[in-house]
């Protein structure tokens, strides 16, 4: 009698184990009650108490029961790292709790883009919800030392790229990331260069590189434009390129150049000064680098828009100004 009773009570605590077993599993394989896919914050020091607590409170889960004790019978397996993370829609509670454990945090991104300027960048930043803002209000100079930056302007020191991180990475960071990144494709694309070109330092190219990417955006004909301002500073003509003169108006640039604006004197004024302006007008990208830094040959000294997105390029004055007018001839149709 007593040897049947223990078969029994051992059958039944089987029984229950079996049940309990088949339970987690259930519990661990069904699929969270969200409807899209969603970030999730697990902030540090949290437990698999709290964290289970937090789904149940959230309806991710019905009852957090299952993953509580989960936690306690395999806390090698519940070891949940602090993050942000992007959770699927179609995850189930053990992948979830898998990612977490993993510690695979969602990686946001920013973008600076070829042609903006600095403070479009600190813009982004600024912008951005799960960046951790550390910069904001504080002066450009300032960036710049903080940064490593010697000149007060830091125009042009960004690579242009995107930039993967985790929440609440630092503003400042990324911009240490970019700016890295260009001493880094610039140091690489100076070391290579064509020779005989009239730039005396890495940071004088850099300047020229700023400058073809604004006069274009179409990167086939960079080299071109490239080999043209190469040929005027040979020949100790001036720049006389409008994006620079666009850059020196600052705020007060309203979206047209006038000959007021041309006669204007300013640092950055290429059609009064010199040749190069003091800093870069923009952020350079790769091809704009590689084109400065290996111009086409060429024996062009003037180039002005086809109006198409291309640029029609001349070897006189004569032939430049004839190209000018197609050009004004062009517009003016498209204005009919």
């Amino acid at each position: 009698m007593f040897r049947k009773l223990i078969i029994i009570t051992l059958l039944v605590l089987l029984g229950t184990l079996g049940a309990l077993v088949y339970q987690f599993d259930h519990s661990l394989k069904a699929p969270l009650a969200i409807e899209q896919d969603s970030l999730l914050t697990i902030k540090p020091g949290s437990s698999i108490s709290s964290f289970a607590k937090e789904l149940e409170q959230m309806q991710w889960i019905p009852m957090r029961f299952w993953l509580r004790n989960y936690g306690r019978i395999f806390p090698n397996k519940a070891n949940i790292k602090a993050g942000t993370y992007l959770i699927a829609k179609d995850s189930t509670l053990a992948q979830l709790l898998a990612q977490l454990v993993e510690g695979k945090e969602h990686q946001f991104s920013v973008t600076f883009i070829e042609g903006t300027r600095f403070k479009d960048a600190l813009t982004i930043l600024a912008a951005h919800p799960h960046i951790k803002h550390s910069i904001q209000g504080v002066e450009i100079s300032k960036v710049a030392t903080t940064l490593g930056i010697e000149a007060k302007n830091p125009e042009g020191w960004l690579f242009p790229d995107t930039y993967a991180f985790t929440a609440d990475t630092q503003d400042i960071t990324l911009l240490k990331r970019a700016y890295s990144n260009m001493q880094a494709q610039l140091d690489k694309q100076w070391q290579n260069r064509a020779d005989n070109l009239p730039y005396r330092t890495p940071y004088e190219a850099l300047i020229m590189a700023s400058i073809i990417e604004k006069e274009t955006s179409y990167v086939a004909e960079q080299p071109l434009i490239s080999s043209v301002f190469v040929n005027r500073l040979r020949k100790r003509m001036r720049l006389q390129t409008d994006p620079t003169i666009i850059y020196g108006l600052g705020d007060r640039y309203k979206g047209d150049i006038t000959y007021a604006h041309k006669r204007e004197k300013t640092a950055y004024n290429t059609y009064r000064i010199n040749g190069l302006p003091p800093t870069p007008i923009a952020m350079a990208g790769l091809s704009a680098l590689k084109a400065t830094l290996h111009p086409a040959e060429s024996d062009y000294f003037y180039f002005v828009s086809g109006g198409n997105g291309k640029h029609v390029f001349s070897r006189t004055l004569a032939e430049h100004n004839a190209a000018v007018r197609s050009y004004l001839k062009i517009q003016k149709q498209k204005q009919k």
